[in-house]
């Protein structure tokens, strides 16, 4: 019995630490990224403008791409910012022909706005 107790608290043990490595490998680094955006260089949700007119052109793209079933949910849950007419599209994207297809999206729903597109192609994982 003394055995067992023991062989299982040993598996456990093993068990435990293998999936605490685990987890260590798989936490992003996201400290460029959180630079980038804390310097005011690029856009961030933070941006958006409350005119009428910019939140209804942001509504309008963010609905384009959702209705789209083709896209990936990354696609999806990119950030759509506009700002006195100007849309930027910042995010993953996990195809550069998702990338493509969503400037198109953002171009044909934003009714002639420019599109600023800092989409980043980071492939399926």
């Amino acid at each position: 019995m003394k055995r067992t107790l023991l062989a299982l608290t040993c598996l456990s043990a093993f068990g435990l630490t293998a999936l605490a490595a685990d987890n260590e490998k798989t936490k992003p680094d996201n400290t460029a990224t959180n630079a980038r955006d804390r310097s005011g260089e690029t856009k961030t949700s933070g941006d958006q403008s409350n005119n009428s007119a910019d939140l209804k052109t942001t509504q309008a793209v963010r609905q384009a791409l959702m209705k789209d079933s083709e896209l990936s949910m990354t696609a999806k849950n990119i950030k759509v910012i506009t700002v006195n007419g100007q849309v930027t599209l910042r995010g993953p994207v996990k195809t550069a022909q998702e990338k493509t297809k969503i400037d198109q999206i953002a171009k044909s729903a934003a009714g002639g706005a420019q599109i600023n597109d800092q989409l980043d192609v980071k492939g399926s994982n």
